[in-house]
């Protein structure tokens, strides 16, 4: 039997088949309500937003849903782009897709904006920092990446292009678009952050997180396992 602490590229069916399945649901379901807690803290620290965020917020100002509403269906919209990618959801896409929108929705009714630039600044660095470890608890679990990341890495395997220029093409023209429904006040300090440090964030935290699967082949029938 080989186990691998990698990530590994697997298949709905698959996910589901390399065991340890009750932890790794449970963490998954941590790491994205912990996600969604972060976002919540950034919109209410109100010190600029990640990319994505500015663009969920943006449209909150044109249609007259919730956070958790438009975020659930940017999502879907999202995955819909999947299918001319040949990209394959997993039961941690459909989950992250409702399951950070409500999550944030939940956060911000609970919380209020600070009056002190001192608290503000808290829930900005506290929302980044939420947001990293969250990241790599549901990266950890290996059941399927979210919509947007699997948007990133579907145009990054079809067109060849290197990830870290299809990431910082997305989100750039998602946080433009989020300045120009929003206003420009959707981009700060917070974005700034976000984006020097979720990616260290979630590369450090991974390895305490990842759980190890196990990618081998089932035996063939008839043929008993070593």
């Amino acid at each position: 039997m080989k186990t691998s602490i990698q990530l590994a590229q697997l298949g709905p069916l698959e996910q589901l088949r390399t065991g340890r399945l009750a932890r790794r649901l449970s963490q998954l379901m941590i790491g994205l309500v912990f996600y969604g807690v972060s976002m919540g803290m950034m919109i209410r620290g109100s010190l600029g937003l990640a990319p994505w965020d500015a663009l969920h917020i943006g449209l909150t100002h044109y249609f007259p849903v919730s956070f958790a509403w438009v975020f659930i269906t940017v999502s879907f919209l999202v995955l819909l782009l999947w299918v001319p990618l040949r990209e394959i959801p997993g039961i941690g896409t459909i989950a992250n897709a409702i399951t950070i929108g409500v999550a944030t929705d939940l956060t911000m009714r609970m919380l209020d904006t600070p009056d002190q630039f001192i608290g503000r600044l808290a829930l900005t660095v506290g929302g980044v920092l939420l947001c990293g470890l969250g990241s790599a608890l549901y990266i950890g679990v290996q059941l399927g990446r979210g919509p947007r990341d699997g948007l990133m890495t579907g145009l990054h395997r079809v067109t060849g292009l290197s990830l870290r220029l299809v990431r910082t093409a997305l989100e750039v023209s998602v946080l433009l678009v989020g300045l120009l429904l929003g206003g420009v006040g959707l981009f700060g300090i917070g974005t700034i952050l976000f984006a020097l440090l979720i990616g260290p964030l979630t590369q450090a935290m991974l390895p305490w997180t990842m759980i190890a699967v196990d990618t081998a082949p089932p035996p063939a029938a008839g043929v008993p396992s070593a």
